[in-house]
């Protein structure tokens, strides 16, 4: 009888202790004071330096894609997209992810080479944010008839021949985006201040507008009109806050957005806020 009392007394004491958290909760969501958890202070994406296959096509015919090197004028590009992250990152550290095809490695091994030894927190080879996938060694022929299929059929639903379409690649760079989140909580858990920390990551053409396209809820149409970067442009996403509720998004540059042709510089709302006035209105 006295062991189930000191139990029944145990669970009432939880229960008030999770009521006053939830009370808690929902007033500070109320009074707009809630802070949402600190994220990078900037997501940065490079496409890759120049490439023996940006150069001459016919190296996918001998070549395994992802065995192509960067040649002399791409690994010029990787050096300078360092220096520009140099600036930009100002003293700051970054967290490097990238994807582990030979131009994008090297590509990232010219760009930390400009950066302090000390800033560069961990470096991840990350398959999720590869090409896409065309098939094995291509037919030059096959492959440029292809491409120009896909003009008319769409860049993002097309499938190539034992290939991938874009929609595979934006899947996986789904998942990928999932692992950020995380990483980030993984380092928040163990201490580490990511409001002063940037992420790095040196990826592909089409795989960098499809991670944009995925994060900031671009639809198809949209998608359709944006183009590759040049060869060792940073795309940077800085960190915004809200000084009321201290909630956290990001926003592209102005400068990457027009670069890429893109119209969505940030995360649309769920509800539109015209829409949330004519709800209030309604009631």
């Amino acid at each position: 009888m006295l062991r189930m009392l000191k139990s029944f007394c145990e669970n009432l004491r939880m229960f008030r202790c999770c009521r006053r958290r939830a009370i808690c909760t929902i007033q500070n969501s109320r009074n707009g004071s809630q802070q949402s958890p600190k994220r990078w202070h900037r997501i940065i994406l490079c496409r890759h330096g120049l490439s023996l296959g940006n150069i001459d096509p016919n190296v996918y015919t001998h070549t395994a894609d992802w065995r192509i090197p960067l040649d002399e004028r791409g690994r010029e590009q990787a050096l300078e997209a360092g220096k520009r992250l140099a600036k930009l990152l100002d003293g700051e550290n970054c967290f490097v992810y990238h994807s582990p095809y030979c131009r994008t490695t090297e590509t990232m091994e010219g760009i930390i080479s400009q950066l302090p030894a000390s800033s560069v927190l961990s470096i991840r080879s990350e398959p999720r944010i590869v090409e896409q996938q065309f098939g094995n060694f291509q037919n030059f022929e096959e492959v440029q008839n292809s491409r120009d299929e896909r003009v008319k059929f769409g860049r993002f639903f097309y499938r190539f021949p034992s290939g991938e379409a874009g929609l595979d690649v934006y899947n996986r760079v789904t998942s990928f985006i999932s692992t950020l989140f995380r990483d980030a909580q993984q380092m928040r858990d163990s201490g580490h201040d990511i409001s002063k920390t940037n992420v790095v990551i040196v990826t592909h053409g089409l795989t960098l507008r499809l991670f944009l396209m995925r994060w900031f809820h671009i639809d198809v149409n949209e998608f359709e009109n944006m183009f590759n970067p040049d060869n060792g442009f940073l795309a940077v996403m800085e960190r915004k806050t809200c000084p009321l509720s201290g909630k956290q998004w990001y926003e592209l540059t102005e400068e990457s957005a027009n670069h890429l042709q893109i119209k969505t510089r940030a995360t649309k709302p769920l509800f539109p806020a015209e829409d949330l006035q004519n709800s209030k209105k309604r009631k």
